[in-house]
């Protein structure tokens, strides 16, 4: 579960680099550090809650819904899913760079899209194995993703190639930019919760799971920036793919080759791991009548929502010829949303449920339930607030991510006269006597 959690949220070091040519080491270094404390911490902790006090199939939409009403249910799967039309999109992309970092000719022209949907057929087939087979080969990718970053702060600091005199200048500063990307490398704490109903004795797994994936985490992004830090190295050269050159630079063609395999790895095991995730909403969404039953029906070997997985797995491979930018403001807009719902049924359950069973409880009582989401809260708005203006297009992306949520209003409107329709049929279609 540590694994699979670890790839969720971070999938390695990548995508650092940005945060290093925006703000320095130094602050980098305090970016994330801080950024877990105040962000990924809360979350886990109030992950922890009610992943032990209500360890069911679905995870976070079960919470919401329980604690807020279906309405609210709905609008946080909903947040989730359409969030991952841009997070899906990006891994195949990852896979097909990192594998050129090295052999670009095996990647040039269609032969890059046709291994991008080779990926996403891995990862489905590696879904519909199960739980078991995704979380053993989470571990496995796990050790084999961090070990050249091991070697890379192991050999860094004795290739120090003198610090620069006086203070270096950044040519694309920018603090609040840095602390954006860091809040998108430290998400992801809830999507474990979705599967709870396969977790054996999840009452006592999650919390354990939830504190050591936190841990592993930051110690995976602080020490490689630290160590490199001592080398001397110009932040303003940090560039996509930097962790690459780092580590020619470093150790020579072979830890450049170990980590631009690295990322392949990573963008392998982020996609299957999030894959394994979203794919339990649909099928939980199925039962409560929100979308055809279809997609509840489940693998009787492996007891995988494979019809889920399958439609899924369609729909993303579609997205990702589009091309999409990684999208960080929506991303954190969507994602950012859905957890500040979580934090709502956090404590909207403390007041409605106060004798509810829990194993791991957030000190408090309802204020520290209040509490504890303030942090989130205030990160988020900070962040909307610094990237109010970026654009897609010539459209303002806050307004493309007020106008998702405004359709999740209106699908669940649709989706509820569809279901009492189809009920209504239902119940007049004539039955034979058995």
């Amino acid at each position: 579960m540590i694994a699979a959690t670890y790839f969720m949220v971070a999938g390695g070091p990548f995508g650092l680099e940005e945060i290093v040519e925006k703000t320095g080491y130094r602050a980098t270094l305090l970016i994330l550090l801080i950024t877990p404390l105040l962000w990924s911490l809360p979350t886990a902790m109030m992950v922890s809650e009610l992943a032990t006090a209500i360890p069911e199939e679905g995870g976070f939409y079960i919470w919401v819904r329980r604690g807020m009403g279906r309405c609210m249910g709905y609008q946080e799967t909903w947040l989730t899913l359409a969030g991952s039309v841009f997070e899906m999109a990006l891994y195949p992309n990852l896979f097909v760079a990192y594998l050129g970092r090295f052999a670009p000719p095996v990647v040039a022209g269609h032969r890059g899209l046709i291994i991008g949907f080779g990926m996403i057929v891995l990862c489905t087939a590696w879904n519909a194995l199960g739980t078991r087979a995704m979380g053993d080969g989470s571990v496995a990718l796990n050790a084999a993703l961090l070990l050249p970053f091991v070697a890379l702060v192991v050999i860094a600091p004795f290739h120090a190639q003198g610090r620069p005199t006086g203070r270096v200048s950044l040519r694309h500063a920018d603090l609040l930019g840095g602390i954006l990307i860091a809040m998108w490398n430290y998400m992801g704490w809830d999507n474990l919760s979705t599967i709870a109903g396969e977790v054996e004795s999840p009452k006592r797994t999650y919390t354990r799971a939830m504190f050591g994936a936190v841990a592993l985490v930051t110690i995976s992004y602080l020490l490689p920036v630290a160590a490199v830090s001592r080398m001397g190295l110009d932040p303003n050269a940090w560039t996509d793919g930097g962790w690459v050159d780092v580590g020619r630079l470093v150790g020579g063609q072979a830890l450049g080759l170990a980590i631009a395999v690295a990322g392949i790895l990573g963008a392998v095991g982020s996609f299957g791991a999030l894959m394994m995730s979203f794919t339990r909403l649909p099928s939980v969404m199925a039962e409560d009548g929100y979308l055809p039953k279809v997609f509840a029906r489940t693998s009787r070997r492996t007891g995988a929502p494979w019809v889920a997985i399958l439609v899924c797995a369609v729909f993303w491979a579609a997205c990702y010829p589009l091309g999409f930018e990684r999208s960080l403001i929506l991303d954190v807009l969507l994602t950012g949303l859905s957890i500040l719902l979580e934090f709502c049924a956090l404590a909207a359950l403390r007041i409605r449920e106060p004798n509810l069973a829990r194993p791991y409880c957030i000190p408090g009582g309802l204020a520290g339930a209040f509490l504890i989401g303030v942090p989130p809260l205030g990160m988020l708005v900070a962040a909307l607030v610094r990237n109010r203006s970026e654009l897609i297009g010539q459209t303002n992306e806050l307004t493309i991510g007020a106008a998702v949520i405004a359709a999740g209003f209106l699908l669940y409107v649709v989706s509820g006269w569809l279901g009492r329709k189809a009920a209504l049929k239902a119940d007049q279609s004539p039955r034979t006597m058995p």
